[in-house]
């Protein structure tokens, strides 16, 4: 089969972007192979555009191993570019109108002219629910919320804050900075932890200021990534139970920057850049 597709990164996040509207094919396996930088082109995954029958296009994500996740920030903000620039759909007055396995989402695009440089993603409402995140509530003596619920991975005791931004995030705020913290090692024990029935992303921050934060990301069948959308949502969202943050916050990641508002209650707001990088094709 010849495949065209198009690479494209939001902060360092890279995905590779396929219209697969009509096409019957293993894209689990498909984006093993792709996603292997010796081998294949190279990425955090794949987006995958499918019809919708609740919004104007389908967004599916896929992970380096396969596995499929429920919703990317910048995955999202990548298709988004990736629909918009070939026209597959033309977003209306409110934005692109996406649906995602983390439910029904809207993108407001950045234009320079024709091209889509950027945009504003509406994240939904954070799920603090425990059962609803998921983890195992009752293991933790069913707790209204998992706010520095201590747990040892790795032969580290950490402290998470858990919660749903679309996908499951346990966020961690180390003393130490976190470019000394080793997420490399600690990472696979986190996300296959006990508690979390279907896995987890893992992020480590340190508060800069009421405004600025600075994050490492571990995702769930990735590994370590330099950047995440929806990791670092759940980095502001957690700083912002604990008090440490405004209502807009600066999350500094080792691919770039991305832009958080949260008042405390209702919509999640997250805006960054979204960055094609080459156009190919695929042969199987």
């Amino acid at each position: 089969m010849v495949l065209p597709f198009v690479k494209l990164h939001g902060a360092g996040n890279d995905y590779i972007a396929i219209d697969g509207r009509g096409i019957d094919r293993d894209w689990g396996e498909l984006s093993v192979a792709m996603s292997r930088l010796n081998f294949g082109v190279g990425s955090d995954g794949i987006t995958l555009v499918q019809e919708s029958d609740l919004a104007q296009v389908r967004m599916r994500i896929y992970n380096p191993d396969g596995s499929e996740a429920e919703m990317s920030g910048n995955g999202i903000r990548l298709f988004a570019k990736f629909v918009i620039d070939r026209k597959i759909a033309v977003p209306g007055p409110e934005g692109l109108i996406v649906e995602t396995g983390g439910g029904v989402r809207t993108v407001v695009p950045t234009m320079d002219g024709e091209v889509m440089v950027a945009a504003r993603v509406a994240m939904g409402e954070p799920t603090l629910t425990p059962a609803d995140i998921p983890v195992d509530a009752a293991a933790m003596g069913n707790p209204d919320r998992v706010l520095d619920y201590e747990i040892e991975a790795g032969g580290r005791k950490l402290k998470v804050t858990c919660l749903s931004v679309g996908n499951p995030h346990a966020v961690v705020f180390p003393e130490e900075d976190v470019d000394d913290f080793p997420l490399l090692e600690i990472g696979p024990y986190v996300e296959s932890h006990s508690l979390f029935p279907n896995r987890i992303n893992f992020e480590i921050a340190n508060v800069v200021d009421s405004g600025t934060l600075k994050a490492r990301i571990f995702e769930r069948g990735a590994g370590e990534t330099l950047s995440s959308g929806t990791g670092t949502t759940a980095t502001a969202v957690a700083a912002k139970l604990h008090g440490f943050t405004d209502d807009t916050v600066r999350v500094q990641v080792p691919g770039g920057e991305l832009r958080i508002t949260w008042a405390g209650e209702g919509e999640i707001y997250l805006e960054g850049p979204a960055v094609e990088v080459f156009e190919g094709v695929w042969r199987d």
